[in-house]
């Protein structure tokens, strides 16, 4: 990179929910931060005071504890709250004035729409030469170029050049002298020696204003790197209102944080071959900002969940029992507390971990073990008790209240029933599945009548046969 220590830093503002964007951009900052030997500078930038809550500040700090970006982390530093920097912000526009570069400004909205005859221009310059002294109500404009143009190096976008003409003299303190954005944003980034800015790309258009600001204040600019917007599948940039963005949500929903770091990571980057799952470490150490494209980056939830299901395959037995936890009690589970049994999930659990794509699924899958009686799924039930279940039903539970309760045997047992029926193995399995577990759909028959264990099986199929004469 360069002789001066490597600083990134996310600076997230505590309005909402730790969103998947914003994971990105964290992730993205904190792998340049420890390829260099830097530091990842986490800055909450809360002086939104109508819309800040305390605890998103601290959903924040967890969420990136999720995904591995750790406070305890010798490459991370903060939490600094922009809050607590308002005086020097305040100072920085009081020196900006001083020098000449920034002037105060009285007009309305309304002034401005009469002078240019438009709502869509830009400030006219108005008051620039109008001398106006400090007072309340009178905004404080920095006086940007006339002429010429900005160039903006960034590691992603290349060098794109803005004409200065275009460029309004912007607001950097509000009628009561509290500082905007674009200049708390430059003052901290100074003050805290930030080297690369690497965030969205819906900044870029405010970046030549602030390296105007940065270079007023007597610095170089950093190092940008604007990264490519997050999209949905019909292509339209992600929103809270409409698409599911929250990071804790996709955890409370059972993601594995691995899975969603590997992710989350390949979402304009790529590692140059055909991997995709790949583990954090080796991520880091193959990741350039330079190598980011600048095309929209489909954030699409099926493949996620793909890659989810690849990280819980890949789970120890241990550490597949250890994920399910919290889907195995209260509030998540169905059942009453005493009446899970853990060594009876340890010996299933398996055969639902290669069928997971999300861990809140293993509930629907196991629930039959620890119900008093499985669940009523209509669909289930019209789409396996055909003409002749009954029948079926009867003669499995009569040879099934004599056989050896094992697996094999009970397969064997019911592939002898279904042949008398003139049915495949796979037809007969349908209304004993129903009648057990209440669903089509779920773990390996015989293995899940064996932990279920004779005198349940027997009633639940007593149960569906009384179902079925009745009706």
């Amino acid at each position: 990179m360069s002789a001066v220590p490597v600083r990134t830093r996310f600076a997230p503002s505590p309005t909402g929910m730790f969103h998947v964007g914003g994971a990105r951009s964290a992730l993205y900052n904190w792998a340049v931060a420890r390829q260099a030997g830097g530091k990842f500078v986490l800055r909450v930038e809360d002086t939104d005071t109508a819309r800040n809550r305390s605890e998103w500040t601290e959903g924040i700090i967890q969420g990136l504890a999720a995904i591995g970006i750790n406070a305890s982390d010798p490459a991370f530093e903060g939490p600094y709250l922009q809050s607590e920097s308002a005086g020097r912000h305040r100072q920085a526009a009081l020196d900006l004035y001083a020098a000449g570069r920034a002037y105060f400004c009285d007009c309305t909205r309304e002034q401005l729409t009469g002078r240019t005859e438009s709502e869509h221009l830009g400030y006219d310059g108005f008051c620039r030469e109008r001398e106006l002294e400090p007072a309340q109500g009178r905004a404080l404009r920095f006086r940007t170029p006339d002429d010429g143009e900005t160039l903006i190096v960034d590691l992603i976008r290349g060098k794109p050049v803005f004409p200065n003409n275009t460029i309004e003299d912007f607001v950097i303190a509000r009628g009561d002298g509290s500082p905007v954005f674009l200049l708390a944003n430059v003052v901290d980034d100074l003050d805290q020696g930030i080297t690369h800015v690497i965030r969205g790309e819906e900044h870029l258009s405010n970046t030549p204003k602030q390296q105007f600001l940065w270079e007023a204040l007597g610095s170089a600019p950093p190092t940008w790197a604007h990264l490519p917007v997050l999209v949905n599948d019909k292509r339209q940039k992600l929103s809270k209102r409409r698409d599911k963005l929250a990071l804790e949500d996709y955890l409370a929903e059972g993601f594995l944080p691995d899975a969603l770091v590997n992710y989350l990571m390949l979402l304009g980057w790529g590692p140059g071959d055909d991997r995709e799952i790949m583990p954090y470490a080796e991520m880091e150490r193959r990741f350039r900002i330079e190598d980011v494209n600048t095309s929209p980056a489909f954030f699409d939830v099926k493949k996620l969940t793909a890659f989810n299901g690849e990280y819980i395959r890949a789970l120890s037995a241990e550490a597949f029992v250890a994920a399910c936890a919290p889907w195995l009690t209260e509030p998540h589970a169905p059942w009453r507390p005493d009446a899970f049994d853990s060594g009876v999930f340890a010996a299933v659990a398996p055969l639902a971990q290669t069928r997971l794509a999300l861990l809140s699924e293993i509930t629907s899958y196991v629930d039959f073990l620890f119900l008093d009686e499985p669940i009523f799924d209509e669909a289930s039930w019209s789409k396996a008790m055909k003409p002749g279940a009954a029948r079926l039903l009867r003669d499995a539970r009569t040879a099934y209240a004599a056989a050896a309760w094992r697996a094999d045997t009970l397969k064997h047992v019911l592939t002898e029933v279904g042949e008398s029926h003139g049915l495949k193995l796979g037809k007969a399995q349908a209304p004993v599945r129903v009648a057990v577990s209440g669903r089509t759909v779920g773990l390996p028959l015989f293995e899940s009548l064996e932990l279920l264990g004779r005198e349940r099986t027997l009633r639940r199929l007593d149960s569906a046969l009384a179902r079925l004469i009745g009706s």
